[in-house]
């Protein structure tokens, strides 16, 4: 079996992606390889393989051929040039950032974040030295007026978590682009089946793999794809053109050309810091990935058809979904979203926060569970759990209100998501 991985479609590619049948075994399945370290040739060859003068294995905090599997499978996805896989959606974001920023560097982010990131950015990395600047991701005056010399990348997530707004992305890239910096995607909402960041202007693409990559709430895991084509020799970033002691004095951009930015990461941040995902995690994400297309099209029917049923029943107040016309980003959704709208919306319940705890008390089908992206169905309230550390303006920016359920819709029946929400809905 050999995929013609530039006529593949997508759906090809999430089966086949990254993988030929073990020479070895002959096996069709990519196997779970379940090892710590690999017997090298020679001393030798041990030797190149560390100095990074040839490839191979040396030890699976850094590679792993499951591993490297799924991160091939997912560079394909989404159009990149190559990808790293971390322990969790987290370490991805973290990686990304700190592999293009130095202290007292800074980063303009959407305000309109999924409530960890939101946390990471502002408190951990903010103690390591780095700065964040939260903007309105609508207004691109924001965005231009927050930069200064040290700023070294735009953050955003192409549906907002738990907003689903979309921002203009090929607007903030150009953007970007003209200051000389790369603007970073979370595409974790939408998935590449969806939305694909690198068609409109993104040059880094993280997805927490927990959610719909995986499909199933069993694995955590995170992963960042380089499209490749970023200047990492403009003058900005002298990690990439000066001579590296952690890459035995090589020069990245010119080593490893379009591999550079993965390089880096795999070398400086996975190898030093070990925020490596498991084998077992990596097949995980692989089995999920062969039915993501499937499941993405059926959460995405079930989710605008809930959105405008639940529009007209007397005991919401308002939905949120970027399916829906009057949704503020509508426009934008359907320009950078194609086949559907993803699976989570944001629903307010009348008679505010009593009334939405309440509610999710009483769902049945739905699940209350902190995860998304799951084939089963989910509820949650922000404002009292994932964005709880934020403070009042912060949960504001983000849309998060005392009334505010976000839902992660599945692939179960529509009547039973229907009748489950409704009989909750009636108690109130």
């Amino acid at each position: 079996m050999n995929i013609d991985t530039e006529k593949a479609r997508f759906e090809t590619l999430a089966l086949h992606g990254g993988w030929s049948p073990d020479p070895a075994t002959t096996a069709q399945a990519v196997p779970i390889y379940m090892t710590a370290g690999y017997e090298f040739r020679s001393p030798e060859a041990a030797a190149d393989i560390f100095a990074l003068k040839q490839r191979g294995l040396n030890y699976s905090r850094i590679q792993n051929p499951t591993i490297d599997a799924f991160e091939k499978r997912m560079a394909l996805l989404e159009g990149g040039v190559a990808a790293v896989a971390t322990a969790s959606g987290q370490t991805a974001t973290m990686y990304a950032l700190l592999n293009i920023m130095r202290q007292g560097d800074n980063v303009v982010s959407s305000s309109s974040l999924y409530g960890g990131v939101h946390g990471l950015l502002k408190y951990p990395m903010g103690k390591m030295g780095f700065h964040v600047k939260f903007v309105d991701p609508h207004d691109l005056c924001a965005w231009k007026s927050a930069i200064d010399d040290r700023t070294r990348a735009f953050y955003a997530e192409s549906l907002g978590n738990p907003k689903v707004d979309t921002p203009d992305i090929a607007a903030i890239a150009d953007l970007a682009h003209e200051n000389g910096i790369p603007l970073v995607i979370d595409n974790t909402v939408p998935s590449p089946f969806l939305c694909r960041p690198f068609e409109h202007g993104a040059d880094i693409v993280v997805h927490s793999t927990t959610k719909y990559i995986g499909g199933h709430g069993i694995a955590i895991g995170g992963v960042v794809v380089d499209k490749g084509d970023f200047n990492w020799s403009n003058g900005k970033f002298p990690e990439f053109t000066d001579a590296d002691p952690v890459t035995h004095g090589y020069r990245i951009h010119r080593q490893f050309s379009r591999m550079a930015y993965a390089q880096k990461l795999r070398t400086h941040w996975l190898r030093d810091t070990g925020g490596c995902m498991s084998p077992f995690n990596a097949w995980a994400f692989l089995i999920g990935l062969e039915t993501l297309p499937l499941r993405m099209e059926r959460c995405s029917q079930n989710a605008l058809e809930l959105a405008r049923w639940l529009s007209s029943h007397p005991k919401i107040s308002w939905v949120c979904y970027p399916g829906l016309e009057d949704h503020p980003t509508h426009k934008n959704a359907v320009r950078y979203l194609r086949g559907g709208f993803s699976g989570m919306m944001g629903i307010g319940i009348k008679g505010g926060m009593d009334a939405a705890i309440n509610f999710i008390k009483r769902v049945n089908v739905f699940t209350h569970v902190a995860n998304l992206g799951d084939s089963k169905s989910l509820v949650i309230h922000p404002a009292s759990t994932t964005h709880s550390p934020l403070e009042p303006e912060e949960r504001a920016e983000a849309g998060i209100t005392d009334d505010f359920v976000r839902v992660s819709v599945g692939i179960e029946h529509i009547d039973d998501l229907k009748e489950d929400l409704d009989q909750a809905l009636s108690s109130q």
